[in-house]
């Protein structure tokens, strides 16, 4: 087990780099120095390279790695966390989340007509500490309707609630009919006749129109679907859905913006034409081929193969298919048990692979060990959580790393997971921007949130 030592802080003097501004004959205030933490660990991965290293102290300040020194370096006065034998690794990425409620076991209809959007966003934040204290520091959000992505990030931005750092997309953009319209299979007298606020485009120019508008409601990050699904309905995952042409449009205003573009998309035509488009990145990718592994790497374009979803809908699909939408379950056992062996197609390929669930249902780094049964490395499957995971986002140097000027995310385990990669699934502490969130395999309690009571006063 790991252990957390009793500390105590100290005021260090720190240096601030700003702009003096004149004190008008009044003291001006000092800003109060930000406290210095050191993490002693036994081992350590810096994320990097997946080599786990010897002894290590982790010097932390503000939220930020202030150093990282080879051996147990003793910082009078700071506040100590000692690990033991443990082996330190950065807080882990997932590029390809749902920040939803939890599995509820109704079919989507039920769920849909049943449950609140301010009851599903109190149930995503429930989920959003689970994450976080799987080890899951940083995710990108793929796709939550209502705005519930926007929402989380900012609350736990504000600091109300825990949770990781969250890249959101808003709702993902379909054609009519497309994957993620939310019309599918529903009359339509339940239904708006507009689709706009939906992500539901027809035609280049409206999907350069929705790409603009998810920017300037906050998005981060653009998903498009340009090919069938397997949980929607009637659709044919293998069918490219959206045209070339509105490929584009998404592709290239989402550039403009400097916004980068994330395709669902399991049908060869949809991967081919998409990378080809110049798209930062292929979710699911199941019926990719040499040809497909051949244009990533020649275009850069990063795999995010999602084999643990793979396994749960797979599951659901044989156990419970009423669970599921009509058409669903006979989609999911045609095309889950594929996604493995493409995977370690690509792998052997040389295609640039970033980690992702599509989940946030039981043990999010169980995806790991699928990661490895499909052929890879373990040091491999890891890096596709930290190095990997970073460069897809744009956040090299800042998350997924161990090293000076990188975010004050940790996370330990016992054992070895070059060894046993399955010691990913049990984390014994999680730390993000300085702040411990789980010590000795248990949730460290939180700090009351400050400030006065909510409400408007028109009610007095």
């Amino acid at each position: 087990m790991l252990k957390l030592l009793s500390a105590r802080i100290v005021t260090i003097p720190v240096v601030f780099l700003g702009i003096a501004l004149p004190s008008f004959g009044q003291t001006p205030a000092v800003p109060k120095a930000s406290p210095l933490m050191v993490v002693h660990a036994g081992h350590y991965i810096d994320g990097t390279t997946a080599e786990r290293k010897g002894a290590v102290t982790v010097t932390l300040q503000a939220g930020r790695i202030v150093s990282v020194q080879p051996g147990t370096v003793n910082m009078p006065g700071a506040q100590a966390i000692e690990l033991g034998e443990a082996t330190l690794m950065p807080g882990l990425i997932d590029v390809h989340k749902h920040m939803g409620a939890p599995r509820t076991g109704l079919n989507p209809f039920q769920g849909r007509l049943t449950i609140s959007t301010p009851e599903t966003a109190i149930g995503a934040a429930a989920m959003a500490r689970k994450l976080l204290e799987e080890g899951f520091t940083t995710v990108r959000n793929m796709g939550t309707g209502q705005g519930i992505d926007l929402a989380l990030k900012r609350d736990i931005e504000r600091g109300w609630i825990p949770g990781p750092r969250i890249v959101v997309s808003l709702e993902p953009l379909s054609v009519t009919g497309g994957h993620s319209d939310w019309r599918n299979g529903l009359d339509s007298s339940w239904t708006e006749d507009r689709k706009a606020g939906h992500g539901v485009a027809d035609g280049p120019l409206e999907f350069a129109e929705e790409v603009r508008r998810h920017r300037q409601q906050g998005a981060e990050v653009i998903k498009i679907m340009p090919s069938g699904g397997v949980l929607s309905i009637g659709d044919d995952p293998k069918v490219q859905t959206m045209t070339n042409e509105e490929i584009k449009a998404a592709i290239d205003t989402a550039h403009n913006l400097n916004l980068k573009v994330a395709a669902h998309a399991h049908g060869k035509a949809a991967i081919d034409n998409s990378v080809r488009l110049g798209v930062d990145s292929i979710e699911h990718g199941t019926y990719a081929d040499a040809e497909s592994f051949q244009l990533m790497r020649e275009h850069g374009t990063y795999l995010v193969p999602t084999l643990l979803v793979a396994d749960q809908v797979n599951e659901i699909a044989r156990t419970h298919p009423d669970q599921l939408n009509p058409s669903a379950a006979k989609k999911a056992l045609e095309v889950t048990p594929l996604m493995r062996g493409m995977l370690g197609n690509a792998y052997k390929a040389g295609v640039k692979i970033a980690f992702g669930t599509d989940t946030s249902t039981g043990a999010n780094a169980h995806e790991f060990a699928l990661l490895v049964s499909a052929g890879m490395t373990p040091a491999d499957a890891l890096l596709t959580s930290m190095r990997n995971a970073a460069d897809l986002l744009n956040m090299t140097g800042s998350a997924g790393c161990v090293r000076q000027g990188c975010f004050a995310d940790l996370i330990a385990v016992a054992g070895d997971p070059l060894q046993d990669v399955t010691t990913m699934e049990h984390v014994q502490f999680v730390m993000k921007g300085g702040v411990v969130y789980k010590r000795d395999g248990a949730s460290v309690a939180q700090p009351p949130v400050t400030g006065e009571p909510g409400g408007s006063f028109d009610e007095e």
